[in-house]
């Protein structure tokens, strides 16, 4: 193998990495959603004025929660990405425009931050999907 070279499955462990940090974070969040419901589930959700929060925070949260484990596991994943992207855009517009408007550019990129790595971590995984560590893989590749 030469300099820069990849060794074998270096983008399958990329792509499997990338899921895991992704879907991780949507997982979490959406079971604090049931644990602390006041604080991070309807409670924000009336807070930051999404409409009709005692129906939209659980759904949102069973969203985060189904989709993680779908990223997780690389099932149905460019399916999975597509909620998740329409979640964290409504977050990011939500949440991180009017702090933007409010309090300026350096406050929304602190409190953006990790909203703009899930965004970008989204797009990523639609681009290049579940990659070869992944039940997308041995179902369309016959478990090869």
């Amino acid at each position: 193998m030469r300099f820069g070279d990849h060794p074998p499955y270096s983008h399958a462990w990329a792509a499997l990495l990338l899921r895991i940090l992704v879907g991780w974070v949507f997982l979490t969040e959406g079971i604090q959603k049931f644990l602390f419901p006041v604080a991070l589930g309807y409670g924000r959700f009336e807070k930051i004025g999404i409409p009709y929060p005692h129906v939209s925070a659980p759904f949102v949260g069973v969203v985060e929660i189904a989709c993680g484990i779908l990223l997780l596991v690389g099932l149905a994943t460019r399916f999975a990405v597509v909620p998740l992207l329409i979640d964290i855009s409504v977050a990011i517009a939500t949440t991180k425009v009017p702090i933007l408007l409010h309090q300026g550019f350096w406050p929304a990129m602190h409190e953006a931050r990790v909203d703009f790595c899930m965004l970008l971590g989204l797009i990523a995984i639609l681009c290049i999907g579940g990659g070869q560590i992944s039940c997308d893989a041995k179902r369309f590749m016959g478990g090869e």
